[in-house]
């Protein structure tokens, strides 16, 4: 039996909720940039929790996760585009000041704004799943969440013309039955990519 597909979230609403977060404030300039990351590149809410300075190649565009970062525990390299590294420029130097601020040492991306690194316990996607929660109540934003925001993600991709299998990859999936449940493949857009193949 087919498992029902949770839909992923529209990009209109990402933009939306974008354009309403307060944006002058360190949590809600961290919050954006936390969104466009995952919308970007599709990583896991917990792989945010874990993102390191290091991680980040700001010379050649990618994120470089190692094996601590992810789920699954493999490495794994994804692009980022030039406005996604700006904005992570930006949020390290606003990093770098609430930690001397406040006297804290780490190397997280994304932290509280007391200087910690989010992920200080075992739910550690807990504090950004709670602001996602949070602005989609806030601002009535139906589908706004982090497995949402993953969806939209190879949503995005599939559009583009990847296929399942480079879609998985870039999830980081270990099984392409995974990545199915995060696509909305009707049966006439199955058939009618199958004909164009044959």
């Amino acid at each position: 039996m087919d498992k029902e597909v949770k839909e992923g979230a529209k990009e209109s609403d990402i933009d939306k909720l974008l354009h309403l977060i307060d944006q002058t404030t360190f949590i809600g300039f961290r919050d954006a940039a936390a969104i466009k990351l995952m919308y970007k590149t599709g990583i896991r809410i917990s792989t945010l929790g874990e993102l390191r300075e290091r991680h980040i190649d700001f010379d050649n565009l990618f994120l470089k996760l190692d094996g601590l970062a992810l789920k699954n525990h493999k490495f794994l390299k994804l692009p980022i585009d030039e406005e996604v590294a700006a904005i992570l420029k930006v949020l390290i130097k606003l990093n770098d000041g609430v930690r001397n601020h406040f006297g804290t040492g780490n190397h997280n991306v994304f932290i509280t704004q007391n200087g910690l690194a989010m992920n200080t316990n075992k739910s550690s996607n807990c504090a950004s799943s709670k602001q996602l929660n949070k602005y989609a109540k806030r601002y009535g934003l139906k589908n706004i969440n982090a497995h949402a925001i993953r969806r939209a993600y190879a949503e995005s991709l599939l559009e583009k013309g990847a296929s399942v299998a480079l879609i998985s990859k870039a999830l980081g999936h270990s099984d392409l039955a995974v990545t199915t449940q995060y696509l909305d493949l009707d049966i006439e857009e199955v058939a009618n990519n199958l004909r164009d193949i044959f």
